[in-house]
């Protein structure tokens, strides 16, 4: 599991290893520059560099955006295209039972750049709001509105939706926030087949905290969030997400038209 908490789930956390994400976060800035401009060293977990991809993935928060974080952030999510330009991706254990959350892109360094956003719709799969099957664990929030913009238009861009794609078909970049950072870390490399519905990504340092990071592959669409298996993994090396089907894709359109 890699959320730090989650409402009325069993909670199996595992301890943040502070001193191994602190030696894989004290890299040179060419290595940073490697891993995010372009496929780079495989299998690396760096800190995310600051641009207008990193922006589009946040933290979430426990509490109202008028909180300001206070509650602490919990999970990972990250800005997917809708004509609302208010939609986000997560894992579906991180939005089952939290009453009120907020959502900071760009999230770093303590302070929120792009501000916090009300979570204002939860839509979670059948699959999970009946059952809490892992291979549902994928869900989508859609955040209150700020001064008539919508978060997609204050990030400057998001990621598209794809489902039905062909696991390792590209790699994939994963990025995130585990809970004993206040900065993103990020690792690209190429997801395999854990079964038929189940995929994992080898990415060093992903601990509790980084459920919801998106997989983003070589098109720029996010293919998978950590989740599924285990609710992501129960080690900081290895990471899940169930492979979007028509289950993910369905819910995806009927949460892009909510508004």
């Amino acid at each position: 599991m890699k959320s730090i908490r989650i409402t009325r789930l069993p909670v199996t956390r595992r301890p943040v290893l502070l001193g191994a994400a602190l030696v894989l976060l004290a890299v040179t800035s060419s290595s940073v520059a490697a891993a995010d401009d372009g496929p780079g060293p495989f299998g690396v977990t760096v800190r995310a560099a600051e641009n207008g991809r990193s922006a589009r993935v946040g933290a979430l928060f426990r509490g109202s955006a008028a909180s300001e974080g206070a509650g602490g952030h919990f999970c990972t999510a990250s800005v997917v295209h809708s004509d609302g330009r208010d939609l986000v991706i997560t894992a579906a254990h991180c939005l089952d039972g939290e009453a009120e959350l907020s959502f900071a892109p760009g999230y770093r360094d303590g302070k929120a750049p792009h501000g916090f956003w009300d979570v204002e719709g939860v839509f979670l799969p059948e699959g999970w709001s009946k059952g809490q099957d892992e291979d549902s664990d994928v869900a989508f929030a859609v955040l209150a509105t700020r001064d008539g913009e919508g978060v997609e238009d204050v990030v400057g861009g998001a990621n598209a939706f794809a489902a039905h794609r062909a696991t390792g078909a590209t790699a994939v970049t994963v990025t995130g926030y585990p809970g004993s950072v206040d900065t993103p870390i990020t690792c690209t490399d190429k997801p395999t087949a854990e079964s038929r519905t189940q995929q994992r990504v080898a990415c060093p340092a992903f601990a509790g905290g980084t459920s919801g990071s998106p997989w983003v592959n070589g098109d720029g669409a996010v293919v998978g969030v950590i989740g599924g298996h285990e609710q992501g993994g129960d080690t900081d090396d290895v990471s899940y997400s169930p492979v979007f089907g028509t289950e993910v894709e369905d819910l995806y359109h009927v949460a892009a038209l909510a508004r």
